[in-house]
C-alpha cells in the first residue's frame, strides 16, 4: 500500500521516514519530496508497505502525530491522474 505522508517538517529525511513507519511493518520504499531545483524539501512523501493491515496500523497510529514537532497528516496515497 502507498502512504501519503503532509505537513512534514522541512528537515525530515527519507531514512528518518522509513525509521517512523518501520515500527508498524516492513517498508519498501521511503520517500521525502525534494524541490527539483533547490533540492529543498516540499513537506510531503510516501512510504510504501507491503502489508495493507501493517499500512492501515501505520495510518491510523500516525495520522495527527508528531514528527520532528510537526503534526501530520498520514492516509492512503491515491492514484495520480
Amino acid at each position: 500500500m502507498n502512504i501519503y505522508i503532509g505537513n512534514l517538517s522541512y528537515g525530515v529525511s527519507s531514512d528518518q521516514l522509513r525509521e517512523v513507519f518501520e515500527a508498524f511493518g516492513t517498508v519498501s520504499s521511503a520517500k521525502v519530496i525534494t524541490d527539483r531545483n533547490s533540492g529543498r524539501s516540499k513537506g510531503f512523501g510516501f512510504v510504501e508497505m507491503d502489508s495493507k493491515a501493517e499500512a492501515e496500523a501505520a495510518i491510523e497510529q500516525l495520522d495527527g502525530a508528531e514528527i520532528d514537532g510537526r503534526p501530520v497528516k498520514v492516509n492512503e496515497a491515491k492514484p495520480r491522474n
